[in-house]
């Protein structure tokens, strides 16, 4: 069926309602993903994110338990600390008769719920326990629906049409078979054990009579995909799913510290960021975040890799080949493709699949392909892996002809985006809101647009670029990248300083205007090193002033500037990423009490924050006495680069910088803050050794000790 063109804002998160209102709870394993509210079920209506997905499709829409009827009383809920398993603990509540007299107290009957994932199935056991001193009969029944909606019709997008589903009963549970418009076939099955005494298209039921002290359990399966052979046993379900996620694990570094609240705080950033990397054929690939952008999202992914890089360089390069092999070979306007260019997003729903979205393979970003390079020159670094570099030198060499010929389409030296289909993003840096890129009064910036933070990426990219042609041998490419390099930081000290901003421009216009407005995208300047180090300390005084540091991070826009809105998505807003790459670029200057007044704001935040988890953003009002800080409604919770925000902002303040050639381990100004007396680091790969390092604050300053070491690294400490 031909697909009526979709402009793209018509598919962008509408606000309907609050992610965090109910406290959901996320579990994920491969392709699948689920939001439960606290109590365990999903609750549907317009603007719900609840749900379990797969693939882009949403299969359970609706999920209500009952006891005699009745919602069970919420005792409280918890996902276990390795991020796997979801536990609610349920109770009855007042069971009256038709006259209102009391049946059966409130509290009688406990119900423990445990779920899991499966990467094609959602597994739960919901166990009874009566309480009661006599025997009890107890109707428990679960109310459901299973929609198959296009993870875009969830998120408010009206789609041309629907496919067909049908419905049929077995034994113990229920099949339902979608046919998409394309013909694509999913089928899902609910298995139940014991079989449901009652059993109908939405809606199970099971009648129990437990003795005094009693205890019974009702184990279910929803599984996507052919059911092939008996489900296992709940208990041999979850043994078999450890035992693979223990087989699979992403290689880490693990980090202890004097406080049992920040140690919380690190097991849930790295729960997390385990839980979002997904294997694929090409490798692991950190998926951006729950719901919405649960798949490979080029710049996320590389940002994410680069925040974790001294923690987990395993992610690094899944990240470098997932992007590699899906780099664009032609020119494909309606794609915002051309060869080189690193991919924006991918999606696998149907209406991707019939062209009702333009995001199927979408390349729409300005920036993941320089920092597609910039990752593979540090990831170098971090490993010494020059096997690998040469596989992907074909990718990079690609990379770096976009940057020269599609980047800089009129010459001028800088990169500059404008989208070339009228249904693809009209913003296409980080800050991809229609309403992000604007000048000092307010008015919106006409394009092609020059990012800041665009050039400090591709000038790292022509750097990093420039040391890998040298170890390859290229030394006449290494010698012209090298030039280019330092010719665009000319450009840019030239173009985008402004002494009454005490600031870089946010952008250069299509008439290179620049658009002289505050904005966190300076800082990633330093993060490039590509400002002068005199301007650095004029941009470091400016981030860390109550114009842009709130006390829980940076805000995206200075507080006074035009569009200026804290509650915004992108415009006042703060960016847990952002922070953090923020700080390890002051930290790289040298400011590194800046950087651990960063950490220590992102460890607040976490501290303030349901489940110790940092969200995708939160709204960037000053921080305020007793409070935590405010969140941001739709923001997606768990979020990769949000979860590595916290490694990353930990290096900052410690000056963690390592190298595979020759192995070294540096440490530059390092400090802890305040509430921390020693933080170690276990298990820190370099170059095939491992070490074990303690660090230790006296006063201002901090100790560092070499526990163990399995070859000679050399540990370097700059004070």
């Amino acid at each position: 069926m031909a697909a009526q063109p979709v402009d793209v804002a018509a598919v962008r998160v509408p606000a309907t309602r609050s992610l965090g209102a109910r406290r959901l709870r996320t579990l994920k394993a491969g392709e699948l993903f689920g939001l439960f509210g606290p109590e365990g079920d999903v609750a549907d209506g317009p603007g719900s994110p609840e749900g379990l997905f797969f693939g882009d499709t949403r299969i359970l829409s609706r999920l209500a338990t009952t006891l005699e009827g009745q919602a069970p009383l919420l005792l409280g809920s918890r996902i276990s600390e390795d991020g796997q398993l979801l536990l609610v603990d349920l109770a009855n509540p007042d069971f009256l008769d038709a006259r209102g007299g009391l049946v059966l107290p409130a509290d009688t009957f406990h119900v423990l719920r445990l779920r899991f994932l499966r990467p094609s199935a959602m597994v739960e056991r919901l166990q009874l326990h009566n309480y009661d001193r006599r025997e009890r009969r107890l109707r428990l029944g679960l109310v459901f629906a299973i929609d198959f909606a296009d993870i875009f019709e969830v998120r408010g997008h009206r789609a041309a049409g629907r496919g067909t589903v049908t419905v049929r009963s077995e034994r113990d549970g229920l099949v339902y078979r979608y046919e998409a418009r394309d013909g694509k076939l999913l089928e899902v099955t609910l298995t139940a054990t014991p079989p449901p005494t009652e059993l109908a298209p939405g809606r199970a039921g099971w009648s129990v009579e437990l003795a005094s002290g009693g205890r019974c359990t009702v184990d279910l399966e929803l599984r996507v995909g052919h059911a092939e052979g008996e489900p296992a046993s709940f208990v041999r379900a979850l043994a078999a799913l450890r035992r693979e996620r223990r087989r699979r694990a992403l290689p880490m570094a693990r980090i202890e510290t004097s406080s049992a609240l920040v140690d919380e705080i690190f097991a849930r950033a790295l729960a997390d960021l385990r839980m979002l990397v997904t294997d694929t054929p090409h490798g692991p690939y950190p998926y951006a975040g729950v719901p919405w952008f649960s798949t490979v999202f080029g710049r996320d992914g590389s940002i994410t890799a680069l925040e974790t890089l001294w923690l987990a360089p395993r992610l690094g390069e899944g990240v470098l080949e997932v992007l590699a092999a899906t780099q664009a070979r032609a020119v494909d306007p309606a794609r915002d493709a051309e060869p080189g260019k690193i991919l924006h997003e991918a999606r696998s729903g149907e209406l991707a699949r019939l062209g009702e979205v333009p995001f199927a393979r979408y390349y729409g970003s300005v920036d993941a392909t320089p920092l597609f390079v910039l990752l593979a020159g540090r990831w170098h670094r971090r490993t010494g892996d020059d096997a690998t570099i040469a596989r992907l030198w074909p990718a990079l060499l690609a990379a770096l002809e976009w940057i020269e010929r599609f980047g800089d389409g009129d010459g001028d030296g800088f990169v500059e985006y404008a989208r070339r289909s009228e249904r693809g993003l009209v913003h296409q840096g980080w800050k991809d809101s229609e309403d992000a890129i604007f000048h000092a009064d307010g008015r919106p910036a006409e394009g092609p647009i020059a990012l800041v933070e665009v050039q400090a990426y591709v000038h790292a990219a022509w750097t990093e670029a420039a040391r890998l042609a040298e170890r390859l041998g290229e030394r006449e490419r290494a010698a012209a990248w090298r030039a280019r390099a330092r010719a665009l930081a000319e450009r840019f000290e030239a173009r985008f300083w402004s002494d009454e901003l005490g600031c870089y421009a946010l952008a250069l216009d299509g008439a290179k205007r620049p658009c002289l407005v505050r904005t966190s995208n300076a800082g990633h300047a330093l993060l490039a090193d590509l400002a002068s180090a005199e301007r650095a300390g004029r941009l470091a005084e400016l981030l860390m002033s109550p114009r842009f540091f709130t006390g829980w991070g940076i805000r995206t826009v200075a507080e006074g500037e035009a569009r200026y809105v804290p509650i915004s998505y992108h415009n006042g807003s703060v960016w847990p990423h952002d922070t953090a790459l923020v700080a390890t670029g002051l930290s790289r200057y040298g400011y590194t009490e800046a950087a651990v007044r960063l950490f220590e704001a992102l460890l607040d935040a976490a501290a303030h924050s349901e489940l110790r988890r940092l969200p995708e953003l939160f709204c960037g009002f000053r921080r305020r006495p007793g409070a935590g800080p405010t969140p941001y409604p739709s923001a997606c919770s768990p979020q990769a680069w949000a979860a590595a925000a916290l490694p990353a902002a930990l290096a900052a303040a410690l000056g963690l910088e390592i190298e595979a050639d020759p192995p070294r381990v540096q440490l530059r100004h390092p400090r802890l803050p305040a509430g921390l007396e020693w933080v170690r680091l276990r298990d820190l790969e370099v170059a095939g050794a491992r070490l074990d390092i303690l660090l230790r604050r006296h006063d201002r300053d901090v100790a560092v000790n070499v526990l163990d070491r399995t070859a000679p690294v050399e540990v370097q400490v700059i004070l």
